[in-house]
């Protein structure tokens, strides 16, 4: 049920992210999971180290997750943009 539960609450966030960040397109839903995943490990992260708990991975809740994945995508598509120019 804690798997369920964890990857529901990654897709939702990749989801919201996406639509934050490309309003009026279509979710990817596998790049949504995985980057809903990852930002919620990158939005826990940034929790442990503003809260002085260190660089304890820890899941975050549904807004670090959020933030997190925006925080990924945005990375995501600076590379992608990169490697094009290279």
């Amino acid at each position: 049920m804690l798997l369920l539960a964890i990857l529901v609450l990654g897709l939702s966030a990749g989801a919201a992210a996406q639509k934050i960040l490309k309003p009026g397109r279509r979710i990817d839903w596998t790049s949504a999971l995985v980057q809903g995943l990852t930002g919620s490990l990158a939005g826990g992260l940034l929790a442990s180290l503003l809260s002085g708990d260190g660089l304890a991975l820890r899941p975050s809740g549904l807004l670090g997750s959020i933030i997190g994945a925006i925080v990924v995508i945005a990375a995501t598509n600076a590379w992608q943009s990169f490697r094009q120019r290279a």
